[in-house]
């Protein structure tokens, strides 16, 4: 899904989770601020979900929820699929957990890319140098991969790929001559 070109060099995504839950086509079936709904859960199941195949290889990744008014969340991390999860400490607003990390992956000179269509997000980000994809442009780019691996995967499963199917026709002929002269 990725294939950005950037061989051996790790870079680093973070996504502004509930930004993208709220602004991106493909989770626009979360509700409304009552987080404890099982349609919004699925729908934060599917972005973990997608973020792990967008990732692949390529890219480090963390999603930063917002968790301030939580007064248990302590900012902790937990890994999903070699995805980090965090929920912003209480009291402190997942973007500015985001602006942190991504001023310390430029400080790092680590190449950055931050999924949010947060405008101030985008402007704090953008002094840091970082690269910035909207909650939509990653709801379509993550769609259209699967698209193509549904396309792609089709013909793929419909053929049997055998050894008589990579045989020419001539010598294939010849073969099962010899298989039927061998017998008598």
């Amino acid at each position: 899904m990725t294939g950005n070109g950037t061989a051996g060099r790790q870079q680093l995504l973070i996504v502004d989770g509930y930004n993208v839950l709220r602004s991106g086509s493909r989770y626009r079936n979360a509700p409304d601020e009552d987080y404890t709904d099982d349609t919004f859960n699925a729908a934060r199941e599917m972005l973990i979900n997608d973020v792990v195949n967008y990732a692949g290889g390529d890219y480090k990744a963390v999603i930063v929820f917002d968790g301030a008014k939580n007064a248990f969340s302590d900012g902790e991390a937990e890994t999903v699929g070699g995805v980090r999860i965090v929920f912003s400490p209480a009291g402190q607003s997942a973007d500015k957990v985001i602006e942190k990390l991504a001023h310390d992956a430029r400080e790092r000179q680590v190449e950055t890319l931050v999924v949010t269509s947060d405008a101030t997000i985008q402007d704090t980000t953008f002094g840091f140098g970082v690269d910035r994809m909207s909650a939509d442009g990653f709801s379509r780019e993550v769609g259209m991969y699967y698209e193509e691996a549904r396309l792609d995967e089709t013909p793929k499963v419909a053929q049997k790929n055998t050894v008589a199917s990579r045989i020419d026709p001539v010598t294939l002929a010849k073969l099962k001559a010899l298989r039927d002269g061998a017998g008598r």
